[in-house]
């Protein structure tokens, strides 16, 4: 790929079922009713001279440059605003406007400094390309009016310089700040020449500013350029890949001068992104460089030793060796290993082929379970499949949106973006959730419901939804009848009319009002098209699975799915989550859900893989800690991911890898769980990888390499050489292969291919003989199980009880500008944002404990005790405290419970039960941490070269 610029057709695209043919320059031009004259002119190969007009934004006509004459028309209309109409002749070059367009010119460059040679954008500047392009030669004003140079730059972000001496007012960033962002952190102050773009605060870091990238990339100088650009110099080309940060799977362009990355740009072309980005994606990609990470093959023998840095034979076959010996002393199903949801489809299929094959069990699980094996099981037993109904452009049709326990402005920010353009363009909103998330308020956007309910209500909340629309007669009868079991939603329907599920009782236990619960039930049934979007406060419950079905309940009983603009979406934590379930990383399941107990599927793969395959489910994640602990399960395999930080109960986590003869951690970063490990593997960043990522709207997305891996294998490799190692040969040529396998042994990837990705950029399982063009939308015609299956969900409150010991119920959550466990933003400037957790704490329950906003703070649970700051805020409930777990020295998940959801064992983290109190020294397992974590990091210098 070496795409560098992309064809800015100077206004948005506009989809209308009616055509209009004009003439443009003589040419014949047909394009939809609605298009302006400038992107008809574009689409036709006519350029016509622009500033203030960029296809990311709405037409602005504020520039003068990009004028045309019209046959039949007086004056000299800007083709940005004037739209295509039957009939036009329209004419872009003549001596009258080439006269006007340097007229224009020169009023810019008289005010503008003359600085090109040491510009960072020179040669990349739309301002010195449309002075060439009008063939302006000379300024009568002359050179040396008020070019600014004496106001000062703002560098107050990480990633990008503020210059307004260059600034020619043009408002792209303004605009994109409204239009793309939604965050409205930017205006022009001033008038005339003394106009300027204004945050409203000191700087940009202060401001409301999210460091998006939008109004960077908005801009046609260099007044707001990227640090890296000003740095190395404008690039020279392009590779084309995804983003390794959250489920929303943007696609970027990555661009590079020689083999050094300048800057990560989001593609137009992207269909989940659509040319937006966020901090993370746009910005926070230096971790692939940063002196932390580890490339060579580390292995000791014992935890108390330091590593020693050895050659991939040796580490690979130092593994096989343990692992082998491990299984010859404690049995068969001793071993195990965990898929990674940061790593390629094509990698995880290896490490769960693997350990079926190699290994000979089936003792791999995922961190996917850890966060959304609720959203599979629930979703498969209602509708019959694992995965999020609508492709994320579903939202633009939707009428009433409901946002259940997620914070997408913070976790999902580049969907949450096109959600609150919809907002803003009349949708309603309801949210579910015990904090006030930015969503409940913020410029233009404000919730129509906030039902801020107590933690672990949540299906008592939806019974009570539910209630409301049978009680009342809301329930789209037809839809039920044609689509759905009948006898089961009779079944249903009496279940939940009981007065357990009524809003009056409901709003006891879950502590909001009768007529909020009511009010947001009505507008749900009847506003239009009804969308649910969820995240991790639905599925992270000891409810989690009944809450995604009480969920699917009432998007059945409404008729809210088979079409754009309704579904169930679940918003997936991190970038590969969808596809390392898809790929079979559960004990349980083969690739597509298929159980491994079924003899007709396990048949398929024994010829596949040309041995038999052991028809019994393995051990979830909390059973091999469990059996650890008890001394039958012995060695781990732990692909790109951070047990002894991500899960729950964390004192339990370091005693059950304490306890492994052999740990095995692959990763970029020596992390929390390699402080255990006896064999560390390292890994490849996104930026090295080939392959694919599957986002939340279940559309697969090419990752290329941009550099050369770092370790000298691509990691598919290692796992491949390490089942040779253990006596069971993987032969592939490249990920290519590895693709065709998943497809030839997947009915819903049966489509897809690396040729088919490089050539229409992304497409959304199923994709087979009966989808071949693939399925943005689910469920059209027919759930995929037949009939839609109502489920009785009753609420059984969690276990996890307050007391007068214990008062406040602890949830936790992510913020904007950190990434799940940190490994990655935190070896970024992402921590000029955040460098530390902190506790929100209401005010209320910050007075009666003395606790004031900074101070430290002891919270204790029944499993354990943790120190940090505490933050006051009114966006806690009183009775409720909320913390990140971003940083390993909080140790947040040492206070988290082992209690999890009946049906997958996905940890409650959303409820514990705490209290808390002043403190003035850390907590003894933040000491311990301390004290042993660089005694089990130590690496051994290498020898002297002879």
């Amino acid at each position: 790929m070496t795409l560098l610029k992309e064809t800015d057709y100077g206004t948005p695209e506009v989809m209308s079922g009616e055509a209009v043919t004009l003439e443009i320059d003589g040419q014949t031009v047909t394009v939809p009713k609605g298009t302006s004259i400038m992107r008809a002119a574009k689409e036709a190969g006519i350029g016509i001279p622009k500033l203030c007009a960029t296809d990311m934004v709405d037409a602005f006509g504020s520039c003068r440059m990009c004028l045309v004459e019209i046959e039949g028309r007086k004056g000299t209309p800007s083709s940005c605003t004037a739209l295509a109409a039957e009939g036009l002749v329209v004419k872009t070059q003549t001596s009258r406007l080439a006269r006007l367009r340097r007229g224009v010119m020169e009023l810019y460059i008289s005010d503008h400094p003359l600085d090109c040679l040491t510009c960072p954008t020179n040669g990349d500047c739309e301002l010195q390309d449309m002075a060439g392009a009008v063939g302006l030669r000379d300024v009568r004003y002359g050179y040396a009016g008020e070019n600014h140079l004496d106001l000062a730059k703002d560098e107050s972000t990480p990633y990008f310089t503020y210059d307004p001496s260059k600034c020619i007012v043009c408002s792209r960033c303004v605009r994109a700040c409204d239009e793309v962002q939604g965050t409205l952190a930017l205006t022009i102050e001033g008038r005339g020449f003394g106009s300027r773009v204004a945050t409203g605060t000191d700087d940009f870091f202060s401001s409301e500013c999210v460091s998006c990238g939008a109004c960077v990339q908005a801009c046609p100088t260099a007044t707001l350029s990227e640090t890296a650009l000003i740095e190395h110099g404008v690039p020279d080309r392009t590779v084309l890949t995804t983003c390794a940060y959250c489920g929303v799977g943007c696609e970027f362009k990555a661009e590079l001068k020689g083999d050094q990355v300048v800057r990560m740009v989001p593609h137009k072309g992207g269909k989940a992104n659509h040319g937006h980005s966020c901090v993370k994606g746009r910005f926070a990609w230096g971790y692939a460089t940063h002196k932390d990470r580890m490339t060579k093959p580390m292995i000791r023998e014992h935890v108390d030793e330091p590593w020693r840095e050895v050659s991939w034979d040796e580490a690979i076959g130092f593994a096989a060796d343990k692992l082998k010996k491990t299984q010859a002393k404690y049995g068969q199903k001793s071993i195990g290993g965990i898929t990674s949801s940061r790593c390629t489809i094509e990698e995880v299929w290896l490490v769960q082929k693997l350990i079926r094959t190699a290994f000979g069990n089936n003792n791999v699980d995922t961190c996917a379970r850890v966060c959304h094996s609720p959203t599979g099981y629930g979703l498969k037993q209602t509708f019959g499949t694992s995965a999020g109904t609508q492709d994320f452009d579903s939202v633009e049709d939707a009428d009433v949106i409901m946002v259940i326990g997620a914070n997408p402005t913070d976790a999902h920010p580049v969907f949450a973006s096109q959600m609150k353009r919809r907002l803003r363009q009349g949708a309603k909103l309801i949210i579910l959730d015990p904090r006030q998330i930015d969503l409940v308020k913020t410029p233009h956007v404000k919730a129509d419901y906030h039902l801020p309910l107590l933690p672990g209500t949540n299906v008592a909340l939806i019974n009570a939804l539910a209630h409301v629309v049978v009680s009342e007669g809301l329930i789209d009868e037809a839809f039920v009848r044609e689509r759905c079991e009948v006898d089961a939603f009779e079944d249903w329907k009496n279940f939940i009319l009981d007065p357990v599920n009524s809003p009056e009782n409901v709003a006891e236990i879950a502590g909001v009002s009768a007529e909020d619960i009511r009010g947001a039930a009505r507008l749900y049934a009847t506003g239009g098209n009804g969308a649910i979007y969820y995240g991790l406060g639905v599925t992270e419950h000891s409810q989690g699975s009944t809450m995604v079905m009480g969920m699917a309940n009432l998007v059945m009983a409404t008729g809210n799915i088979g079409r754009r603009g309704v579904g169930l979406n679940p918003l997936r934590g991190q970038n590969n989550v969808q596809g390392s379930c898809d790929m079979g990383s559960f004990p349980h399941e083969f690739s597509g859900y298929r159980p491994v107990s079924d003899d007709a599927v396990r048949a398929e793969f024994e010829a596949a893989w040309g041995m038999s395959l052991d028809g019994e489910p393995g051990f979830r994640i909390p059973n091999m800690f469990d059996e650890a602990v008890n001394g039958g399960f012995k060695a781990i395999y732990v692909q790109g991911e951070d047990i002894a930080q991500s899960d729950p109960n964390t004192q339990h986590v370091e005693a059950a890898l304490r306890s492994m003869e052999c740990v095995i951690v692959q990763d970029l970063f020596l992390n929390e769980t390699a402080r255990f490990a006896h064999v560390f593997l390292p890994g490849t960043s996104f930026l090295e990888k080939d392959g694919t990522f599957i986002n939340a709207e279940r559309r697969l997305g090419r990752v290329r390499p941009v550099m050369k891996s770092k370790t000298g294998l691509d990691e598919w490799q290692v796992t491949a050489r390490l089942s040779e190692a253990m006596g069971c040969p993987m032969v592939y040529r490249n990920a290519s292969d590895i693709m065709d396998e998943i497809a030839a042994l997947t009915p819903t990837f049966k489509g897809v291919s690396f040729d088919r990705l490089d050539r229409e950029g992304s497409v959304q399982w199923p994709c087979n003989d009966a989808a071949p063009a693939g399925t943005p939308i689910m469920h059209v015609d027919g759930f995929v199980r037949g009939k839609g299956l109502f489920i009785l969900t009753e609420y059984v409150p969690t276990t996890e009880k307050t007391n007068r010991k214990f008062p406040l119920i602890l949830t936790t959550g992510r913020i904007l500008s950190q990434y799940n466990v940190g490994a990655q933003t935190r070896r970024t400037d992402n921590n000029r944002w955040m460098e530390e957790d902190l506790l929100e704490i209401h005010e209320s329950d910050a007075e009666v404990r003395g606790i004031h906003d900074g101070d430290w703070v002891a919270v204790r649970s029944r499993k354990g005790e943790t120190t940090l700051r505490a933050n006051i805020s009114a966006r806690m409930a009183p009775g409720v405290v909320y913390t990140t777990f971003h940083h390993p020295e909080t140790g947040a998940n040492v206070i988290t419970t082992e209690n999890s959801d009946w049906a997958t064992e996905c940890p409650e983290y959303k409820v514990t039960a705490v209290e808390v109190t002043p403190a003035n020294h850390r907590s003894d397992w933040q000491e311990s941490y301390a004290r042993e974590t660089p005694k089990m990091r130590r690496v051994k210098a290498p020898a002297a070269a002879e």
